[in-house]
């Protein structure tokens, strides 16, 4: 005698095809776009398992569609589902979105640096567990950056890109360009060393801060308003300024 159980498992039984674009095709380090591969299914399980098994975390998976229809990743597949799988694409921009802001792993010091001389909210610690990252992402609707790919495939994280490139202007131009944060640049705005937010201070009030041949060659000053570090346009805003202007105009009348 067949169970219900049996005939419910032996329907779930039998090959699918799964179709990857765009990015996600970077997860199986290959060049081809789409990339085609197949999966024996031997029960019944959700497409976010699957995808998840073959390396692509769930933030990175955009519209999916199976045999023409659009689903999601919570769908069960059915042995001769021929499954589309596109990237996640940023579809808000302008007055409508509010600027992002990001968590990033203690692998990603430097893209966090950048990211705030932009004037983008990155958190960052380099004490920060994986589980301390998720957790706050999910408390304070943060975008996780990672190259960790067990990170992003926690449940409680729904927002999230793995960073590809090794070069710290690589990524910052990946992750400009992923969240088409153009709009929201506000360059030399943010502490780099904590994400405050800068503020202009008077000179006079600060004198005792400063060095002397600060005192005597520099007047504009911007302070954290959150550890009080004091900015001014030196011979390291010099050296940054170019970096910046890469992706931003700079008005040097305002910062």
């Amino acid at each position: 005698m067949i169970s219900a159980n049996s005939s419910i498992e032996s329907t779930y039984r039998g090959e699918i095809t799964l179709i990857f674009h765009g990015g996600l095709t970077h997860f199986f380090k290959s060049k081809d776009d789409p990339l085609e591969t197949h999966f024996q299914l031997r029960e019944k399980t959700s497409l976010k398992h699957i995808v998840e098994a073959l390396g692509v975390p769930h933030p990175e998976i955009g519209n999916i569609t199976v045999n023409q229809t659009i689903i999601n990743l919570t769908y069960h597949p059915l042995p001769g589902d021929i499954i589309h799988i596109y990237p996640w694409q940023n579809e808000k921009s302008g007055e409508e979105a509010h600027p992002p802001k990001f968590i990033l792993d203690n692998h990603l010091g430097k893209l966090t640096v950048y990211l705030r001389l932009l004037g983008i909210d990155a958190c960052y610690n380099h004490n920060f567990e994986d589980a301390d990252i998720a957790r706050i992402a999910a408390e304070q609707n943060r975008i996780v950056l990672t190259r960790d790919r067990g990170l992003l495939k926690r449940k409680v994280v729904q927002c999230g890109y793995c960073v590809r490139g090794d070069d710290p202007i690589t990524q910052l131009t990946e992750v400009v360009q992923q969240f088409s944060l153009s709009p929201y640049l506000k360059p030399f705005s943010r502490c780099p060393r904590c994400n405050g937010l800068l503020e202009k201070v008077d000179k006079q009030t600060i004198l005792d801060q400063l060095l002397p041949l600060t005192r005597l060659y520099y007047n504009d000053f911007s302070r954290c308003s959150q550890c009080n570090q004091i900015y001014w346009k030196g011979s390291h805003y010099d050296r940054i300024k170019p970096i910046i202007q890469r992706f931003a105009v700079i008005n040097d009348e305002e910062t």
